[in-house]
């Protein structure tokens, strides 16, 4: 049997012997503690010693003596874990520790130490740790399953603790359900009220109670949508009701996503802000397609753009002819319907009509595709293909680089492959 305790370690000194990969995964936590870590150890992890060159613990770059666990010099240790691969230094440590009526931890032998480490984890301000008679893997599994409870809902620990207040931005990830944040799916879990986008994660809201009060906030592209101004003024009357308001949004909400005006008319009212960033569609979707946006000897700048007015429109405030003589990879949001127009744009300040091209289409979802082309055909192809929102377009030679990597993930169609333009793809 074990008596379990929540250790308070701030600001004291915790003693780590051996630098390999037991102590690479007890450390870190250590030091989200606030413990003072000192690390005996010749040689170290590439992380730990990253962290002891940042100065955020102290290396002694050498052996175990006998006597370091009581050595004031090196700190006045409260814990100590013994972590090398060296069954007799462990005993030794473990041994000296226990003369000194200090608490250790074997990581070779748990039967010779006087503390074992749970499995431990956090989500929303609650740690879980599980001791399950010595047996990691079975400990680990069962805190994962308490903490997934935690942050999906399915136990539900709202009514022991404060309900939260305000307004939660929440950036719901490309539309895949499983790559919203671990946040994000915390925060829906506890929401009084969820504000939705039609882009947002929507099958997530099934799981929630049905008390929650769902508001369907969607701007459907040349079609009915809910006036941004009215968003703004239901995320403020509910929040200034005491009730938690979850603003669910596809993506990223501060990318092209209005999530800074409604965080500022929040914040304008008085209305607490807690902004959760999501995965963006404009880096998720190129990579679900197996395309990565930089590569080296190909690609050294993304330029990120909403084509929501064409080229040309004067209320585009993009420099299209910047973008087209930097040469580097662009990737265009909400640009179905002006496809050609982009095209013709970037043709005409000097991109070469070559340039391939890739638009995803339903990218995380089951029914994703991506469609290739080139500068010069895309418009025709996605046009015949009945390319529809949404959809993003990918523009450079990390398409090419994709499809010669062999790492391009096509879908359902492929009008053409783009001509190669003599460019590098870097495997050279």
């Amino acid at each position: 049997m074990t008596y379990l305790l929540g250790l308070r370690l701030r600001e004291r000194d915790v003693l780590v012997v051996g630098g390999g990969h037991v102590a690479q995964r007890r450390i870190p936590v250590l030091l989200e503690a606030g413990a003072r870590v000192t690390l005996v150890s010749p040689e170290a992890a590439a992380m730990l010693e990253d962290l002891a060159s940042a100065g955020r613990l102290r290396w002694e770059r050498r052996a175990y003596r006998p006597g370091d666990v009581t050595d004031t010099e090196l700190g006045d240790f409260w814990l100590v874990h013994a972590a090398t691969d060296a069954a007799d230094v462990n005993e030794a440590v473990t041994a000296e520790a226990e003369a000194a009526r200090i608490w250790s931890v074997r990581a070779d032998d748990r039967h010779a130490s006087s503390a074992w480490t749970p499995a431990s984890g956090s989500t929303s301000g609650i740690t879980v740790g599980v001791i399950a008679g010595g047996d990691p893997r079975r400990a680990a599994g069962l805190r994962d399953a308490v903490i997934d409870g935690l942050a999906e809902g399915t136990l539900d620990a709202r009514r022991s603790r404060e309900p939260l207040r305000g307004v939660a931005l929440v950036g719901g990830g490309p539309g895949d359900p499983g790559l919203i944040t671990v946040r994000g799916r915390q925060l829906l879990s506890q929401a009084d009220v969820v504000v939705v986008d039609r882009l947002a994660p929507t099958t997530l809201l099934d799981q929630l109670s049905g008390e929650v009060e769902v508001i369907d906030a969607s701007k459907i592209p040349y079609g009915r949508s809910m006036a941004q101004e009215s968003i703004n003024d239901v995320l403020v009357d509910r929040a200034r009701q005491g009730k938690f308001v979850v603003r669910l949004k596809g993506g990223d909400s501060f990318l092209f996503g209005r999530g800074g005006e409604e965080a500022a008319a929040c914040a304008a009212a008085g209305v607490p802000v807690t902004v959760v960033p999501g995965v963006t569609s404009a880096l998720a979707a190129p990579a679900s397609a197996g395309i990565p946006v930089t590569h080296r000897g190909v690609s050294q700048d993304v330029h990120i753009v909403s084509a929501h007015v064409a080229p040309g429109d004067e209320r585009s405030t993009v420099d299209w002819a910047g973008i087209a003589g930097a040469d580097g990879t662009v990737v265009a949001l909400m640009g179905v319907e002006r496809i050609g127009r982009i095209a013709a744009a970037l043709i005409e300040h000097g991109r070469d009509p070559r340039t391939p091209v890739a638009v995803v289409q339903d990218a995380t979802l089951p029914t994703q595709s991506t469609l290739l082309a080139t500068l010069e055909t895309v418009e025709k192809a996605a046009d015949e293909a009945g390319v529809r929102p949404p959809a993003v377009l990918v523009i450079g030679e990390v398409v090419n680089a994709a499809r010669d990597l062999d790492i391009l993930h096509r879908g359902q169609y492929a009008v053409e492959s783009p001509t190669p333009t003599g460019r590098s793809t870097g495997r050279e």
